[in-house]
């Protein structure tokens, strides 16, 4: 740790919830004041863009909310924010933003108001490039030698650079040999690209190269290229790391000699534009960003470089010149002039958390305790180091001894009768973290379950994780799945006698007691040999029982029960013969899909509504501050109705909000009746089973990006394009990379699941291709959204 803490200057946390990496920043003139002096732009991967103009505040001011010149929200996650002189007819600066699948080109321009807060800052879009592939990141130069103007060149997740000379796409080529996409940079000395490719070297590719080579639509015509008589692409020069790159930087300090600096795992590299190694500084922590800025001292240069444990470290070359503490573990790190102040250190965290600082030398006052004085007890001593030795032996005779947790049905039953904690309506188990140090350790803890809404959660499974270390210390994990007991959910009652659904279970052999079926009841408990939910379930004329409910899905997690019991009862599973309930099916997925729809336009209005009392503040404002006041005009009538209007919607969003929890809860349950349904009318296999839970229940819950409707419509088109598909020349198409959003209707979703019930059951079997194994095809239809959100932001998640 370090003696000297980072001075903060001035700092802001952008957003909640919101996810950044290191080119989310930038700093410079961006609305081209000619002041001399930087601004700070900042992109997230919710689209959030934000323009920020720092200074320390004042002591008399109560908030620094005008150091914000801008704030927009844009339709599509950012991956990168670059500024440059990208407009053909411009040399001002404008502002590029990186989209997964698009590039725009911004100018920021400001209005110098008539009061004090009366700057207004805009945002005009110039001109954008829709991308065919998906972006992973940018880089921008004077290609070729111009003046005056910069190109950009964007890498796409598939290896392709795209060349862009302004408002014109020049040309694309892909890089040979590629596997995933490195960090990009471009050198204007020797006007080449490097990169770091998969095979851990790194690789430089001259522009006029690239530009010569020749022309490649698809992967396959690139690899077909180097086998033609063609100009093969080939790399200038490259330099083997043996490591993962971070993040390449090219630091224009020299016009005699570029170097190269690229930040590793555990080491930074300083290479000359000849691909020669200039010098190697092994690093003993782990960085997360590094920024290199020219040095006073003729022939050197000064790096930024920041670790994951909140230090900020100064080198000249190799020597550490100075070390400071940081709040947070930064992921993008840059240098700017300010009015006050110049050479600040601008951090960005991934969480948001941005600040100016610069590094003084007020140091960390902290004072060790005193330690009291006593004389020591030399036979305590002798006493104490026995015991320790003798622990010591024990430990070295059980060393390599590895304890296992086992968790079976009784156990979970008898011992974690309740969970502890409920979200979303779907019950949850809270971990243990529990250590085992010693050989025959066995520790008990007592969980309770309750359900956080007034309807029944989706499925009774639950998840076990148990993390301990054993005797050498060795970090163990442990892990089981289980099914909590029905009492749960049930409670005695008898038969619902006019239910609008009901599922009738025939077997061939006389009906056990529901008390056997059910172990969380006792006889006392039955009434009418029926159980109840909601859903009932009645055993009579010694062949049948029947399981009545007013709700479709009320009735998944006890038929999951009866159907688990019957399997391990009579050693096999039974088939169905009734028609597969689709239409009341459809119900509920027009249901979900219509509190969807209604969520999204309660935002819009709330957009819309903000915007319109923000401009209600700001003329009055106005009018309070002007020397001579005059008539209000109403001004105070319509904000105070545009106020009650904006609460009144956001009332209206949380009760949405609400009833779309509900909504998914009872469309999990439904889907899990419908798969257990289809599983025993075509006697599906486990397997077969697993990729058709993997299919219609991709997601665990709704977020304003992704939703069950489009992930679920995106894995049943690809079952019917390949291991369903009439023909088999479509097992050949491969997965689409597109992005997901939310369908106009469910019409096309709903024929999808209608073609895919009809297709099995005429036969068809869930497998996607004879070469892959089980296994394979349950992962590629399970990670199939999540590529799509890998594909948007790299890693998704994500929540508004």
């Amino acid at each position: 740790m370090s003696l000297f803490k980072a001075r903060d200057w001035w700092a802001s946390v952008l957003g909640e919830g919101e996810e950044f990496d290191q080119g989310c920043l930038c700093v410079g003139d961006v609305d081209n004041s000619g002041s001399g002096y930087d601004k700070i732009v900042v992109g997230s991967f919710m689209g959030m863009l934000r323009i920020f103009s720092p200074h320390p505040a004042k002591p008399d001011e109560q908030t620094e909310a005008d150091a914000q010149l801008l704030e927009v929200q844009l339709p599509d996650p950012i991956i990168q924010v670059e500024m440059g002189k990208f407009v053909s007819c411009s040399e001002l600066l404008h502002l590029a933003v990186l989209h997964p699948r698009k590039l725009s080109v911004y100018a920021v321009s400001g209005t110098a108001g008539n009061v004090e807060h009366g700057d207004q800052y805009q945002l005009r879009l110039v001109y954008e490039h829709n991308l065919q592939r998906t972006a992973c990141n940018m880089t921008y130069g004077p290609f070729g030698g111009v003046t005056g103007h910069h190109f950009i060149c964007i890498q796409s997740m598939d290896g392709m650079l795209m060349f862009f000379e302004q408002e014109t796409y020049a040309f694309g080529r892909f890089l040979p040999g590629f596997l995933l996409p490195g960090p990009l940079s471009y050198c204007i000395r020797t006007d080449s690209f490097i990169t770091v490719s998969s095979i851990r070297q790194v690789e430089c590719y001259r522009y006029e190269t690239l530009a010569v080579a020749t022309d490649a639509d698809t992967r396959q015509d690139s690899d077909q290229q180097s086998k033609s008589s063609g100009k093969r692409l080939t790399a200038d020069w490259t330099l083997v790391l043996g490591e993962e790159a971070l993040d390449i930087c090219v630091p224009n300090t020299s016009s005699a000699m570029s170097s190269i600096f690229v930040l590793g795992e555990r080491n930074l590299f300083c290479v000359k534009d000849n691909g020669q190694i200039r010098f190697m500084k092994k690093l003993e922590f782990n960085p997360s960003c590094f920024l290199p800025y020219g040095s006073v001292s003729e022939g050197s240069t000064n790096i930024l470089m920041c670790n994951h444990n909140n230090m900020l470290l100064v080198y000249q070359d190799v020597t550490l010149k100075w070390v400071a503490q940081l709040s947070c573990v930064p992921v993008a790190v840059r240098v700017a002039n300010f009015p006050e102040l110049k050479g600040l250190v601008v951090t960005l965290s991934s969480d948001g958390h941005l600040q100016c600082s610069y590094m003084g030398t007020d140091p960390s006052f902290f004072t060790a305790p005193k330690v009291d004085a006593r004389e020591v007890n030399y036979d305590e001593v002798d006493t104490e180091m026995k015991m320790l030795q003798k622990v010591i032996r024990e430990a070295s005779k059980t060393q390599g001894m590895v304890h296992r947790v086992q968790t079976n049905k009784s156990t979970v039953y008898s011992q974690l009768t309740h969970l502890l904690a409920c979200l979303n309506t779907k019950l949850h188990v809270m971990y243990l973290v529990v250590c085992l140090t010693g050989s025959g350790c066995e520790l008990v803890v007592r969980f309770s379950a309750f359900l956080n809404g007034h309807y029944p959660p989706a499925d009774l499974c639950g998840d076990i994780a148990v993390s301990y270390s054993s005797a050498t210390g060795i970090p163990r994990v442990s892990q089981c799945k289980f099914n909590l007991p029905l009492r749960l959910v049930c409670y005695p009652s008898s038969a619902i006698k006019n239910a609008k659904y009901k599922i009738t279970v025939d077997t061939n052999k006389p009906p056990v007691n529901l008390s056997e079926v059910f172990p969380g009841t006792t006889a006392k408990h039955i009434f009418c040999n029926s159980i109840s939910v909601q859903p009932s379930l009645e055993s009579y004329k010694n062949t049948l029982h029947h399981v009545t409910s007013s709700f479709l899905a009320k009735k998944s997690t006890i038929n999951h029960n009866l159907y688990v019991y019957y399997q391990h009862y009579y050693y096999k599973s039974h088939g169905f013969t009734g028609p597969i309930p689709l239409p009341e099916f459809f119900e509920t997925v027009d249901h979900h899909f219509e509190l969807r729809v209604n969520a999204q336009k309660y935002q819009d209005l709330l957009s819309e509504r903000a915007v319109q009392f923000r401009a209600i503040q700001r003329r009055l404002l106005t009018r309070f501050k002007d020397k001579t006041p005059g008539p209000l005009q109403n001004l105070d009538t319509l904000m105070e109705g545009t106020y009650r209007q904006v609460i009144a919607l956001a009332d209206a969003a949380e009760d949405n909000r609400e009833r779309l929890i509900q909504a998914f809860t009872r469309l999990r349950s439904a889907t899990h009746l419908l798969i257990l349904l289809l599983s025993l009318w075509q006697g599906l296999s486990s397997e077969q089973t697993a990729i058709l839970e993997a299919t219609l229940l991709p997601v665990l819950q709704d977020t304003p990006q992704l939703g069950w409707e489009e992930s679920v419509d995106a894995a049943v088109s690809h079952l019917l394009k390949t291991c369903l598909s009439r023909s088999p020349k479509d097992q050949a198409i491969s997965l689409s990379t597109g992005p997901l959003t939310i369908p106009k209707d469910t019409s096309r979703l709903k024929k999808h699941i209608t073609l895919l019930c009809d297709r099995l059951g005429k036969g068809g079997r869930l497998s996607l291709s004879s070469e892959q194994s089980i296994n394979e095809s349950i992962n590629q239809i399970s990670n199939l959204t999540s590529a799509m959100k890998r594909s948007l932001a790299f890693h998704q998640s994500i929540k508004m």
